[in-house]
């Protein structure tokens, strides 16, 4: 769906570029999922959450807290300010400091590995693009360009520097496909993924309406490589379903005020911020 390799490196972008026209709350219902699905298939990225000793921030302990620590970190990434990005660092460099392999851990990682998290912020640059495209239709160049420059802050919100970010989105395309080919999953990760994917961290009522529903346009979300990984089933009717929900969705939520439009992003950001002039803790 993306067209990420269509870039010109000298694009500044237009000067009317507005971020906050970028953030989409369809987006993160829909993309949620799989974009965590894509940045564990990564081995030190899976085992790092899989063995994390940090259990309060566990999705499957703790549903709700991490999903909003989650999407505060992305509305802070792109709409918070200097500030606001060093402070939700600094909470988060907190959390990061007890996740580390140990002995028995099958492979080595660490939560400060700059390559890493330069692999979790391509996967959330990459799943926005696809959702943007698959909402609300193709991305024009320049938009395009632009919001590439924009979403290294990803990534360097926290320990990426911004050297590490390919220069252009041809030169992304390259480090995606390079990549995405060395994910893998084995059975201790497919069984967090089955997890998630049946939302066994909710209430059972709760896993009986959505549960379906949820793995199935998650699969579609996937790269082919993660399906065939996950031995998930995805058919060319599927994709056509897929491709007609997300187009009314877009269209729908396309004609919204831009604070309908950016929820939950616009709220989580407020609520960071409230917690820091109260001195409570961000994540």
């Amino acid at each position: 769906m993306t067209s990420l390799a269509h870039s010109r490196s000298s694009h500044t972008g237009p000067a009317d570029f507005d971020i906050r026209d970028h953030v989409d709350g369809a987006a993160v219902f829909f993309g949620a999922t799989a974009n965590v699905i894509m940045q564990l298939s990564l081995a030190p990225v899976g085992y790092g959450v899989a063995e994390s000793r940090v259990h309060s921030g566990s999705i499957m302990l703790h549903p709700f807290k991490r999903t909003r620590t989650t999407i505060t970190y992305l509305s802070v990434a792109m709409m918070g300010t200097d500030e606001d990005r060093a402070a939700y660092r600094t909470a988060i460099n907190g959390a990061h400091r007890h996740v580390h392999s140990t002995p028995e851990s099958p492979v080595k990682y660490n939560a400060f590995d700059k390559n890493l998290q330069m692999w979790v912020a391509a996967c959330l640059y990459w799943g926005s693009v696809d959702l943007m495209e698959r909402l609300h239709g193709p991305i024009d160049d320049d938009t395009a360009d632009s919001f590439y420059e924009y979403a290294h802050r990803f990534g360097t919100t926290l320990q990426v520097p911004r050297e590490m970010w390919p220069a252009d989105r041809a030169a992304f395309e390259a480090y995606w496909t390079e990549n995405l080919a060395k994910t893998s999953v084995d059975d201790t990760i497919k069984a967090y993924f089955d997890g998630l994917l049946d939302l066994r961290m909710l209430y059972p009522p709760l896993r009986v309406v959505f549960a379906r529903f949820h793995r199935w346009y998650t699969t579609g979300l996937l790269p082919e490589h993660l399906r065939d990984e996950l031995g998930l089933t995805w058919t060319e009717r599927d994709e056509r379903r897929l491709a007609r929900l997300l187009r009314t969705t877009g269209a729908v939520w396309g004609r919204m005020p831009r604070p309908i439009r950016s929820f939950p992003f616009n709220a989580t950001l407020a609520d960071m911020r409230r917690r820091r002039r109260r001195g409570k803790p961000l994540i």
